[in-house]
């Protein structure tokens, strides 16, 4: 069997840990196989840049951060757009796909990799999808690998800025990863002992954020807050997406944390401080479960591979691996419910969202 395999989007922990899953459940288990590993992602099937791996170049990758093949992201919207008379990236990857005579092609990444490997899966080529992110925003499963080490990255910076924000007796706003979505710092915020959590499923009201500011002052040194990059106000919400780029054009390039942090100072008059976590939580190396998980869910992945079980990506429900068809959760996020089971936990505990 020739496979080809890639690692698509953003770095995130655990991809090495995968591809040597993959890689090594694979070589015992087929009688005859070939995999090639392409560089940089789908831009290495595009450029058909690949190289054969073998056993010892997975050997010693398990705690390795990063991706030894490389990757790179490749906008799902440009897949299909018709520049000329030129190919798609799309017409370009299958075509490429059957010059090089893949049984199968085996995808690592998240969202935007998904949809790829979707369009990839109708368009007659043997996918199987192996998610990753840092979000865990895969629509389908309980968990991306990545994401629990991230949480542990996010939650330890968290709690070094305590330490600072009770010295100091400072209002601290702490950025973590997530545009879209709010799972990585829910959990964070949780794990660190936050005083509030802004996440971008719940808007949150100004007047209320510094209200609440003022009133948790009074009986604290400090107050830290774990908000997501792509965090909006009720305000903000409100808004035409033009109204809402002119607004943010008025804060020049400045981050969520450093927004929040200007407009608080300025409505309670205290000093409040901002720090961006930034790609730090997706860089080193897997935490110990996101290691375990990697292995599982790269063995797994073969033994589709294995029965010929395509279109398909790899998902966690109630600490089993099972499997959906692409094409059903290709496009769609899973998003934190604001009256999940995990908000009203934290809301028990006493920590503000905003609202």
């Amino acid at each position: 069997m020739r496979i080809g395999i890639l690692t698509s989007g953003g770095d995130c922990p655990g991809l090495n840990a995968v591809l040597r899953g993959f890689c090594k459940c694979a070589f015992n288990i087929f009688d005859d196989v070939e995999i090639l590993g392409f560089t940089d992602g789908y831009a290495g099937l595009m450029n058909k840049n690949y190289r054969t791996l073998t056993p010892a170049d997975v050997e010693n990758i398990l705690d390795m951060g990063g991706t030894i093949l490389g990757t790179s992201r490749q906008p799902y919207k440009l897949m299909t757009v018709k520049e000329g008379d030129a190919p798609t990236k799309l017409q370009t990857m299958v075509e490429n796909y059957k010059k090089l005579k893949l049984d199968c092609l085996v995808t690592l990444g998240g969202a935007g990799t998904h949809k790829t490997a979707s369009l990839l899966s109708v368009e007659g080529c043997n996918v199987i999808g192996l998610p990753k992110t840092i979000d865990n925003d895969i629509y389908g499963t309980d968990i991306t690998f990545g994401f629990l080490t991230a949480v542990d990255i996010a939650a330890g910076a968290i709690k070094r800025i305590r330490t600072t924000a009770d010295s100091h007796s400072r209002v601290f706003f702490v950025e973590v990863m997530g545009n879209k979505v709010g799972w990585l710092t829910l959990y964070a915020g949780l794990a660190s002992g936050a005083d509030a959590i802004l996440i971008p499923e719940i808007a949150y009201d100004e007047d209320k954020l510094a209200q609440f500011i003022k009133d948790k002052k009074q009986n604290s040194r400090s107050v830290v807050i774990a908000v997501a990059e792509g965090v909006v106000s009720s305000r903000e919400a409100a808004m035409s997406k033009k109204e809402r780029k002119d607004y943010l054009a008025g804060f020049g390039t400045a981050s969520a944390a450093e927004r929040l942090s200007a407009l608080m100072s300025q409505s309670t008059g205290m000093q409040c401080r901002s720090t961006v976590l930034g790609h730090i939580q997706r860089g080193g190396e897997p935490c110990a479960y996101d290691k375990f998980i990697s292995t599982e869910i790269g063995a797994y992945g073969a033994h589709l591979a294995k029965v010929g079980r395509f279109g398909v990506t790899v998902c966690v429900r109630g600490n089993k691996l099972s499997y959906n068809m692409l094409v059903d959760i290709a496009g769609k996020t899973k998003r934190v419910p604001s009256d999940g089971q995990l908000v009203l936990l934290a809301k028990d505990l006493g920590i503000y969202f905003g609202e």
